[in-house]
């Protein structure tokens, strides 16, 4: 434990740090620059430590009022005791930092941060978890007026499996998001139905993920542990009449031990089987198991960086790599000669191929694979050498094939998107051996978290 340790600057992924008398670095969770606190520590070396916060000595300068009542408790956004614009300070600082230290990177143009505007209702897709137990705050603890099983509906606590934390309001999706849950959860509360139980893995309401898109149209998939089939025409109708301005709904029954919709069909119940979402001028069909970012109107902007940074004048082949359903290489497709997009998940290329019909793009090809098989000289005789490559891989970054496979393609232009600079920095590091990283462009897609994109462009070095 260490007593009154003043937090002096901001270290990253929502930890900030203070040195104890003796020059020790310690970070901290659950603080921010500024406060004063005392720290429990997690683990200690000779030269750092990490601990969390377990008492607010004194409060920072910079802190204001959360605005949400479950701030502190869900998890899901750790940073609303911070004004918006330090958010952007830290993560815009996080990005440097980690592409200096990490990456060893001395970008040409580091760019400000672009912040998102709105801040709260900004999430297209949000699922919340139905359970049997509720976490307790330590001062609910041992009050008997306080249910801690029964029929609760919210997210699961940061570490814990098996409780969630009951919203009454949430603030991340603009409505009918709350009144979904709410509807959901007083009909089978009403009905008797068991809730799901995440320890013996029992219990009938589950989840339910809901999609709401700029173009006004509305998907709810109903998580269900097993078939009964009266009760669920009844919760569905009666969702159904609270909500009319749903326009595809779902049902899946899950009888697995996790919450993933791999290896499961939804069922529709509802509506057309895919909402639209609209990116400037472009539409995108969205199954129950697409992926899509979450934060339409902040993706325009994001994919504009990357579209930007791409310098397309209409005659280069585009390689878009972890392609996905396609966004950003159809988002690119008006300025490129042939977009070649790969993608590892079937169904996802397949979801692509709709999107580029849907458009009606001529120039777009999806292939599903694995880009670093795939790229080679056979796949450049069928399809072209890239000019310009656009990666975006998820949070562990490009595996180490890959990176290696830019650099055999030697694309004049390499733009890289990450969730992640950490990851990016270290891959970066590998692809200077033929690449100067020119620009740099953080994007906050995620308001009130430590989440953070960053898109870098990559120019070949001359020979």
């Amino acid at each position: 434990m260490i007593a009154g340790l003043e937090l002096t600057a901001y270290a990253a992924e929502g930890k900030s740090l203070g040195r104890t008398p003796e020059g020790k670095v310690v970070f901290v969770e659950h603080a921010v620059p500024g406060d004063v606190v005392d720290v429990r520590l997690t683990r200690s070396k000779a030269e750092w430590a990490e601990g969390q916060a377990t008492r607010i000595v004194k409060f920072s300068a910079d802190r204001e009022t959360p605005f949400c009542s479950h701030f502190g408790t869900c998890g899901g956004c750790q940073w609303q005791m911070l004004p918006y614009d330090k958010q952007l300070k830290y993560k815009q600082q996080q990005v440097y930092d980690q592409l200096s230290r990490i990456g060893g990177i001395a970008i040409a143009k580091p760019l400000p941060i672009i912040g998102c505007n709105p801040t709260v209702g900004y999430r297209n897709k949000l699922e919340f978890t139905f359970c049997n137990k509720r976490f307790l705050l330590p001062a609910e603890l041992g009050d008997s007026s306080v249910l801690a099983e029964g029929h609760f509906a919210g997210f699961h606590a940061k570490g814990i499996f098996d409780k969630v934390v009951h919203l009454s309001l949430c603030h991340l999706m603009e409505e009918p998001a709350n009144k979904i849950r709410e509807s959901l959860l007083n009909k089978a509360k009403a009905m008797g139905m068991p809730f799901y139980d995440f320890r013996i893995h029992r219990g009938w309401m589950r989840g339910v993920q809901c999609r709401l898109c700029t173009t006004g149209h509305l998907m709810i998939n109903v998580i269900l542990g097993y078939e009964a089939p009266d009760q669920q025409s009844a919760l569905l109708d009666d969702l159904q009449k609270q909500v009319p301005s749903i326009t595809t709904l779902y049902v899946t029954i899950n009888t697995k031990q996790n919450d993933s919709l791999t290896g499961l069909q939804p069922q529709l119940v509802y509506g057309p089987p895919q909402v639209v979402e609209g990116l400037e001028d472009f539409e995108f069909l969205i199954g129950p198991k697409s992926f899509f970012q979450t934060n339409t109107k902040q993706a325009e902007q994001l994919y504009r960086v990357v579209r930007t940074l791409a310098e397309l004048d209409g005659r280069q082949t585009l390689y878009d790599l972890y392609c996905g359903t396609g966004s950003i290489g159809i988002f690119c497709s008006r300025q490129a000669g042939k977009v070649v997009g790969v993608e590892q998940v079937p169904e996802a290329v397949a979801d692509a191929k709709a999107n580029a019909r849907r458009n009606g793009l001529a120039n777009c090809t999806f292939v599903a694979g694995d880009a670093a098989e795939l790229c080679g000289i056979d796949f450049f005789a069928k399809h072209g050498r890239p000019d310009v490559i656009v990666t975006d891989p998820p949070r562990a970054g490009m595996h180490s094939k890959l990176v290696q496979t830019l650099l055999d393609m030697e694309a004049e232009t390499v733009v890289y998107v990450s969730c992640n600079p950490a990851t990016q920095a270290r891959d970066l590091r590998l692809l200077a051996e033929k690449y100067e990283a020119t620009i740099s462009q953080p994007v906050d897609m995620f308001p009130h978290t430590h989440h953070i994109e960053n898109v870098v462009q990559l120019k070949r070095k001359a020979p």
